[in-house]
């Protein structure tokens, strides 16, 4: 069913989609208020983008049913492997996303024009991410789950009561007769939105029946979770104690030790002090649990607090001391209370205070391994080092795998620091430049940390794309291990083999026999350079940058833009190209702009369409949906002139209001696959329908 908009459109057209295999659909619509209310809250009303969701209230949890999931916001990236596994991370980081009540920016699953979005891009650092609001049920949207999972960190929402309205709802659904049945709601929610648990947060008091039943639900919740979706999590926020009083312990004692014993985790509250630690430290009833104790950090401050703010890493550095776990809660703090326009600055800065007590980890990946190192967001959309669109734009889903960010002195005076630049990029919406001097006491190469994976190798081409100052030379150091160490010696990284790929001649012959890699290539002011390397039982640990100054040694300054780094397989080069399959067009919405006429012969018509279709998506980076007119009454438009309309990160694209001709007319709308190896695909491969419509 189309969503419900709020504009009459004053017409009933006739629509005819023609498929390549010429089966005609002929349907009717009228276009105000073809939909259920039910599924208004999938959609933006203005202009039918699909948007995210949070539930309310008890009764429309219990009401949800899998047949109103909304597609849009089901992730489409599953949770990479780790390296090292989470279970053997001794010190976990969760990040709690307070984000000036939810639901903003990141509420629309096609992303949206914002020219100063809030994203999250350090997720090496962290193991856990929570979607929190104060709505009941906060289901994470997409866009964060799917950014999160390609870096291997796992997604919870949010299950919270608060306060009177949620001693009510505690006391509806805690018995026998209905917590196994909420459980199965949220678990439910959980597998078909693709995230991976959830924090429970019950901040009321509780009746001497309803806090008898909350371990039993937690117990009840954590184990259906686990079956359902192996790796999940279930943490449970410290607020009310066994007697049902709501009273924050700031640690896990006996008072609340019943609900720690029923799932996966406890995320104190954060007033705590180091006394609090000592004593959680000795507590003898921890069982060995110790990593599943997360302690909390408001960086707000707010109460009496342990740092906060820039002195985050004061609370850090104690809780590690301890040896427990971090939450770190609303490091958004960066954004609401500083210039929005200097996010980069400032989630750098404040990330990097905490660096040295963090625990890094490494997304597991395989061949091909790409990287343009785009931060989902920007203030144009480039490809191939050209600028597709001019604008401002935001879309974690676009997110790409992140580099390091860091600043780091020299011996000498020198310095070198890596940040995200929107100013120009090869893919998406910035790169990655590292700048800064090198003393003359630096004769040998200084080494710039780029990337850490873990990516086993075979025989692989690998395509390096970069800018550089002239007064240094640049070169990739590769760091690999054997692929038969055990994951002990895996994880201390104690014996990584250091590689410098050799470039290969511009007349190579895997050059010369896949043309299609250096295709639109030419042209632009980007270097492109090629390597092969063969090291099949081997895995990629880290990537590097080697930068040489140029001439006699003296103090010199210097800048590297790297656009994009690329591994690909060689034996999968030869892979026959697929067809996209089962390309169809429903939920179709016709919008008139405000004054149009029906004889204009002007845009004043607007499509809004759903478009969805087949197609592996192992080896795909995005596609790219076009349209292009064929015909119409307006005789000056040039026919088959192909327009970008947007990039899917999925099988499925909400066209939103689209100026198209006046009927009676035809549109061609194309999807085009992306490759992560760049090679183009000929039009034959793409998906493509026609759309008749015409006045009745």
């Amino acid at each position: 069913m189309p969503p419900e908009n709020v504009h009459s459109c004053q017409k009933l057209l006739t629509t005819r989609q023609n498929s390549r295999r010429g089966l005609l659909i002929s349907q009717h619509l009228c276009l105000t208020k073809t939909t259920r209310k039910t599924e208004v809250k999938h959609y933006d009303p203005d202009t039918t983008e699909p948007i995210s969701f949070s539930l309310q209230t008890l009764d429309e949890l219990l009401a949800w049913k899998q047949t109103e999931v909304n597609h849009f916001n089901v992730a489409v990236v599953p949770l990479a492997p780790r390296q090292p596994a989470l279970s053997s991370v001794l010190h976990r980081t969760l990040v709690s996303h307070d984000m000036m009540g939810g639901y903003l920016d990141d509420r629309f699953l096609q992303g949206t024009a914002s020219e100063a979005p809030y994203a999250f891009y350090h997720w090496q650092y962290i193991d856990v991410f929570n979607y929190f609001t104060h709505n009941l049920v906060s289901i994470p949207p997409a866009v964060w789950t799917n950014a999160a999972h390609k870096h291997g960190v796992i997604v919870l929402g949010t299950f919270i009561t608060e306060w009177t309205g949620g001693t009510t709802t505690c006391e509806a659904f805690l018995k026998e007769e209905l917590y196994r049945e909420v459980a199965d709601k949220l678990v439910q929610l959980s597998y078909y939105f693709g995230f991976d648990g959830w924090l429970i947060n019950i901040e009321n008091s509780l009746s001497d029946n309803a806090v008898k039943t909350t371990p039993l639900f937690l117990r009840y919740l954590t184990n259906q979770m686990h079956q359902q979706i192996p790796g999940s999590m279930v943490i449970w926020y410290d607020s009310v104690i066994e007697n049902g009083e709501l009273k924050w312990q700031n640690e896990l004692n006996q008072s609340n030790r019943v609900f720690f014993d029923a799932c996966d985790g406890f995320f104190t509250n954060y007033n705590w002090t180091p006394q609090n630690l000592e004593w959680m430290a000795d507590y003898c009833l921890t069982n060995g649990r110790k990593a599943d104790i997360y302690v909390g950090v408001d960086v707000f401050a707010r109460g009496n607090v342990v740092g906060g703010m820039f002195e985050t890493h004061k609370a850090l550095e104690i809780i590690r001391n301890h040896n427990f776990s971090a939450a770190i809660f609303a490091p958004g703090w960066v954004y609401e209370t500083q210039d929005k326009t200097k996010l980069r600055h400032n989630q750098d800065k404040f990330w990097a205070l905490l660096k040295s007590h963090l625990y890094i980890h490494r997304p597991a990946l395989s061949l091909p391994f790409v990287s343009s190192f785009c931060q989902g967001f920007g203030n144009a959309v480039y490809w191939k080092g050209k600028c597709e669109r001019k604008r401002n734009w935001f879309n974690l889903t676009a997110q790409e795998i992140q580099p390091w960010y860091y600043y780091e002195q020299l011996d000498g005076h020198g310095w070198i620091q890596s940040r995200g630049c929107p100013e120009d990029a090869w893919n998406g919406g910035c790169s990655l430049l590292i700048d800064g001097l090198i003393p003359a006491i630096h004769t040998s190469p200084i080494c710039a940390k780029i990337l850490s994976v873990h990516v086993p190798l075979s025989e692989a081409l690998v395509c390096f794309v970069y800018k550089s100052s002239s007064q240094v030379t640049i070169s990739l150091e590769l760091k690999v291990s054997n692929a038969l160490l055990s994951e002990d010696e895996q994880k201390q990284d104690v014996k990584l083999t250091r590689v410098s790929p050799v470039l290969l001649p511009e007349d190579h012959e895997l050059i010369q026999q896949f043309p299609s890699i250096k295709e639109n290539t030419w042209n632009t002011t980007w270097t492109v350079r090629f390597s092969k390397l063969n090291l099949k039982g081997c895995i990629l640990k880290e990537i590097g940058l080697n930068i040489q100054m140029v001439g006699e040694p003296s103090d010199t300054a210097f800048s590297c833009r790297m656009g994009e780094i690329m591994f690909l397989d060689i034996a999968s080069l030869h892979v026959p190209s697929e067809l996209v399959q089962d390309f169809s067009i429903h939920d179709i919405v016709w919008l008139r702009g405000a004054g149009g006429s029906s004889h204009s012969t002007s845009c004043c018509l607007y499509l809004n369409a759903t478009l969805q279709w087949s197609y592996s998506t192992k080896l795909v980076r995005h596609f790219k949906v076009y349209c292009r007119h064929l015909k119409g009454p307006n005789t000056k438009i040039p026919e088959y002139e192909l327009v970008v309309v947007g990039r899917a990160y999925s099988q499925l694209y909400r066209i939103t209001e689209l100026p198209v001709l006046e009927p009676p007319a035809q549109l061609e709308l194309l999807v085009e696959p992306v490759l992560q190896n760049g090679f183009p695909l000929p039009m034959s491969c793409w998906g493509k329908r026609c759309v008749s419509y015409t006045e009745i």
